[in-house]
């Protein structure tokens, strides 16, 4: 356990027993009497301004006195403050939004670059990483921010003044809210929850620990063999779990050698198993020098034969549970905020009440309406019959349904990195994409201009912008030959991201409405992008035919993924059951979980019980229940699909849909779609679909 996070769970269990805390560490009391203060000084306010204030300052008096703590000041320095900074008037109080919108689009934006920066070696593939690099990319240099706009008083000014509103309201009022009372909502928001600052450092630096681990955890493939000895991977080939692994599987359906394509399959869902129950030996993570069998799980220093003639047999020590070790301090990490969020007091609470803003209980019910949905095994037996063979656990990841290609991964290689050699080929040509995809050359041109593209360490990432006068960072993986057809498709998906967090930062009447509801909706037009790569390359053309297997593959896509989603979430709250856990403890757990939920949903479709590749995700490792927004963003994904190809227009359409802003997932698709966010028009489209092929 890293020291700092140690000391301050240490501070965590003192409270708990009833010991000292030391007030930084902490939330402190409210001074003596601050709370029987209240209803006078509204009194007070009311006669210096009028009765039309009075709902204000009530509301206004109990959000800044809820965070207001001893080291703040006694109960008369709160009423002098009340009284100095409430706005009375609308003239006053538009220019205190003015300026905070103004000011914390600055606060933002440098923050976020300063953050960039500072992450740059350990993020971008820019040569080794060295262990001072590490130190770097976990500094937050924003942790003391929020402590200090509270002891500035800044953040009590705005809790003064402008409303902080529970999820129920947002949801229940938030449709008859102009966009202005959106705007003053989501700054009051900035400012609901008063975290010391060890502890955001704290989580800054479990989850760069995190990223760094995965980013690293690379697999050779050319040094896997099986029990003959035979090599089914080229040379050079390094796959990055579980991104490229999952989309190498996906690249063998439709190989013109289909035995080798299986045997490739098979040996890499052996090679995520063994990632997923640390079986896997340490020595075999990103280290090209040694050929291993996955089967056997024996290693041998690496050679055309398989072995190197009087060299030391490698270690086979498997890897010392440290997946789980890393989940776990993102955990601890994670854990350290939860006294500091009364209206959430769990990481789980604040993913889905505050950055999803879909009720847990709704998310999971969507997610187990299409995984055991009727429609699965009827789409499954279509599955089974395209490839001539029983389901294995692996085709949850079946790519086929799509038009045949006349182009094996090898050609769509080789055409990737003929034209992208570099990031920087690929940055040139962000203009020519943007055109094709039906942006005129002048917004394609605006959009290129604030996008930078870079090679990642790691899988890739899209990275906004924070102020206006910054650009957005796209990031995918380049190799030393160029890049690859995967990184493509990522550097495609990772640019709906970027054009999204252009437009809704950039061209919205509210830089506080900057973004889109939650992760999932930005994730769900990053598809809209991703699923044109090819057609992007020339090498297919809009196909109106093939809307119904694209329908079955969305669904398929859903199925395994909500499932993943909802290995996610058990975890996280077996994690919160059992916060003393073990990292083998947490292992045996979480390969539990991943076989339960195989056993419930998926063994009845693939007739095998007890697979655990529904954990495989470093998702769950190094983003704190982010996975739940994939299934979701599939969802929403399809609907906006369905306008998209309603009107025809996916540039029109995404820049009409990226403006609408930061408000709630219903009441934005309603304004995108016309619908709520949910599975129905998924399911529905699916059933038409398969009426095509049954």
């Amino acid at each position: 356990m890293k020291p700092l996070i140690a000391a301050l769970l240490l501070t965590l269990s003192c409270a708990a027993s009833g010991a000292a805390l030391a007030a930084q560490e902490l939330p402190a009391m409210q001074p003596a009497g601050l709370e029987a203060t209240l209803p006078a000084l509204e009194e007070a306010l009311v006669g210096m301004h009028g009765e039309a204030q009075r709902e204000r300052a009530r509301r206004g008096l109990r959000q800044a006195a809820a965070l207001w703590r001893a080291e703040d000041g006694d109960a008369e320095a709160f009423a002098e403050f009340a009284r100095t900074y409430f706005a009375g008037d609308q003239e006053t109080l538009d220019a205190m939004f003015t300026r905070y919108q103004y000011l914390m689009e600055r606060f933002s934006g440098h923050m976020n670059k300063l953050v960039q920066e500072l992450r740059r070696h350990t993020d971008l593939d820019l040569g080794p990483v060295e262990p001072f690099d590490r130190l770097f990319a976990g500094f937050d240099p924003s942790a003391h921010l929020g402590e200090d706009m509270f002891r500035s008083g800044i953040a009590f000014v705005a809790l003064l003044n402008f409303p902080l509103t529970t999820l129920e309201e947002r949801l229940a009022e938030g449709g008859d809210w102009d966009r202005r009372q959106w705007a003053e909502a989501r700054l009051a928001q900035s400012f609901g929850r008063r975290v010391p600052a060890e502890v955001n450092q704290a989580i800054a630096q479990a989850n760069a620990q995190a990223d760094q681990y995965i980013a690293e955890y690379n697999i050779y493939m050319h040094n896997l063999v099986n029990g003959d000895g035979e090599r089914l991977f080229p040379q050079g080939m390094r796959l990055l779990a579980h991104w490229n692994l999952r989309d190498e599987i996906k690249a063998n359906y439709g190989a013109e050698d289909a035995a080798t394509a299986l045997a490739k399959q098979r040996m890499i869902q052996r090679v995520m198993e063994r990632i997923v129950d640390q079986s896997i030996p340490a020595v075999v993570i990103n280290n090209p020098a040694v050929d291993w069998n996955p089967y056997a799980n024996t290693v041998v220093a690496a050679g055309d034969d398989g072995s190197i003639p009087g060299a030391a047999a490698p270690d086979n020590t498997p890897e010392p549970d440290e997946r789980y070790r890393v989940l776990l301090e993102t955990f601890l990490a994670a854990r350290l905020a939860d006294p500091y969020s009364p209206a959430a007091p769990t990481l789980i609470a604040r993913r889905f009440d505050e950055n999803r803003e879909i009720p847990e209980e709704r998310v999971a019910a969507m997610l187990k309406a299409v995984v055991s949905s009727p429609l699965v095994p009827r789409v499954a037996q279509l599955i089974k019959t395209r490839l001539g063979r029983p389901l294995e656990p692996f085709d949850i990841w079946y790519n086929g349904f799509k038009a045949p290609s006349p182009y094996s991964a090898a050609e769509l290689d080789a055409i990737v990195a003929q034209r992208y050699p570099t990031a920087e080929a690929f940055d040139a040509d962000l203009p020519n994409l943007l055109v094709k995809l039906g942006f005129s050359p002048e917004r394609a041109d605006y959009l290129a201009a604030n996008i930078v593209v870079e090679p990642a360490r790691g899988s890739g990432h899209a990275w906004g912008a924070g102020m206006r006068s910054q650009k957005t960072h796209l990031r995918t993986r380049v190799e030393p030959g160029g890049m690859n057809y995967k990184g493509y498709n990522i550097a495609i998906h990772e640019l709906g991201h970027n054009v999204e967090q252009t437009f809704s930062l950039n061209d919205i009447d509210y830089t506080l409405l900057e973004g889109v509801p939650n992760t999932a909706f930005t994730e769900a037009l990053a598809f809209v992008f991703q699923a044109r790569d090819l057609e992007l390359l020339g090498l297919a053309q809009p196909d109106p035919a093939g809307d119904a297997l694209r329908t079955l593959d969305d669904f398929w896509g859903t199925f395994e993924i909500a499932g993943v989603a909802l290995v996610d979430m058990a975890v996280w709250h077996w994690m919160y059951d059992h916060p003393e856990a073990t990292p083998a403890e947490l292992k045996d757990a979480t390969l539990q979980i991943a076989r339960d939920v195989w056993n419930e949903y998926y063994a009845p479709v693939f007739g095998m019980r007890d697979v655990s590749l529904l954990g495989i995700y470093s998702h769950m490792i190094h983003s704190q229940l982010y996975l739940p927004d994939y299934p979701i963003g599939g969802l929403i994904a399809h609907q906006i699909e369905e306008q998209v190809r309603k009107t025809g227009e996916v540039a029109a359409e995404i820049e009409r849909m990226s403006r609408i802003g930061d408000i709630s997932p219903d009441l934005w698709m309603r304004q995108a779609t016309g619908a709520p966010v949910g599975a129905e028009a998924l399911l529905t489209a699916t059933e038409l679909a398969l009426e095509k092929f049954e």
